[in-house]
């Protein structure tokens, strides 16, 4: 009798390691809903430096898409700056538009120049109006468009044209701005 119950035990055992370890984490990450509580408002943070923007680069992700605006040495403390929906975006100091693609524009403004502060030397190779360098957007669910503004005084401009006016949310790491912006309002992927 108690073989009976051990090759029941064995064979019980045996049937749920022969489930692919993939099947259980693909079943639990579907039913996972996408971080809510994001909004649409502006969001600021008052700090500056003089180390330079070198690179802003994008990416994709289950519940949003991503845009990293890099500004090595400048640590966390310094990095300042203010994303926020606009009508339409204006480029510092000329007051020129720039146009925008996508049902709503994100005015991502780093207080932080695109140059070099004591030469005057682009410091990111980008040009006024002109889409981002290196990035390319096809295959996103929620960038539509990416454009440099200017750097003007200390301050780079992008605008960053979404599918719609999407909640987001800004952080700082180490020498670095992270804007993501949400698939949708709702939560779900």
């Amino acid at each position: 009798m108690a073989w009976a119950a051990t090759a029941a035990l064995v064979a019980a055992t045996s049937a749920v390691a022969a489930v692919p370890a993939g099947a259980a984490t693909t079943t639990t990450t579907k039913a996972t809903a996408c971080p809510t509580g994001w909004g649409s408002q502006a969001e600021t943070r008052s700090a500056a430096t003089m180390k330079s923007v070198t690179n802003v680069r994008t990416g994709r992700h289950d519940c949003f898409d991503r845009m990293v605006v890099d500004v090595p040495g400048a640590g966390t403390g310094r990095l300042g700056y203010t994303v926020q929906y606009v009508s339409r975006v204006h480029q510092d100091g000329s007051g020129r538009p720039v146009t925008v693609g996508g049902g709503a524009v994100i005015e991502v403004r780093v207080n932080a120049p695109a140059y070099d502060a004591d030469s005057g030397r682009p410091t990111y190779p980008a040009r006024a109006g002109q889409r981002l360098p290196g990035v390319n957007l096809t295959g996103y669910r929620t960038f539509r468009d990416a454009r440099f503004v200017g750097s003007f005084e200390g301050d780079t401009q992008i605008g960053l044209g979404v599918r719609a006016r999407l909640p987001f949310r800004v952080w700082v790491a180490d020498g670095r701005i992270v804007v993501d912006v949400a698939h949708n309002w709702t939560g779900a992927r």
